[in-house]
């Protein structure tokens, strides 16, 4: 069986520990199991007057239109979920019937301040019950990216939390493995 993810991280610096994450994620994924990343740099605000949706968006919805599942990499601004990451999710929910996250299997994680993003993986738990989306419940993935678990480059280098995320990629794929049946 194959399965296909899209990772989308919500951060958009090139060196962010959770795009960091999603290297990880990809680098541990389990056997029939492929990842996408996708790059949210030139996505526009949505705005319902602009006619024609612009390339970027475009780019973006094909790629979720193609995975079975999603890696949500929740970057936390502000005790909440990313602009980048919510506008996405807010372009993609234009289309009809929802029909490129409604019952999508979802894994979350996230590298931050303190707590590690709990409380923007929280809200992004929310936005996904108004979706559709199917988020795990377990593994959580919660990095304090500040406390040495990431190199210079927001690489991840801590081998519990890089355990971790291998966990949580073997989940999603079973959980889409239910999800098919």
């Amino acid at each position: 069986m194959s399965i296909k993810l899209l990772g989308i991280a919500g951060s958009l610096r090139e060196k962010s520990t959770n795009k960091g994450l999603l290297r990880a994620a990809r680098a541990s994924l389990p056997e029939g199991v492929s990842m996408e990343i996708a790059d949210l740099g030139d996505i526009p605000f949505y705005n319902a007057d602009i006619a024609d949706k612009p390339t970027s968006v475009s780019r973006v919805l094909a790629q979720l239109a193609a995975a079975d599942a999603l890696v949500l990499a929740c970057t936390e601004y502000n005790y909440s979920m990313a602009p980048a990451l919510k506008n996405i999710l807010d372009w993609a929910s234009r289309e009809p019937d929802n029909a490129l996250l409604a019952g999508k299997a979802v894994a979350i994680m996230g590298a931050g301040g303190g707590m590690g993003t709990s409380r923007a993986q929280y809200h992004l738990r929310q936005v996904c019950v108004f979706l559709d989306l199917q988020p795990l419940n377990k593994p959580e993935v919660f990095a304090n990216a500040f406390a040495g678990a990431f190199d210079a480059d927001g690489n991840l280098t801590d081998e519990r939390l890089g355990k971790l995320v291998k966990d949580q990629m073997q989940a999603l794929a079973d959980k889409v493995a239910r999800l098919r049946r």
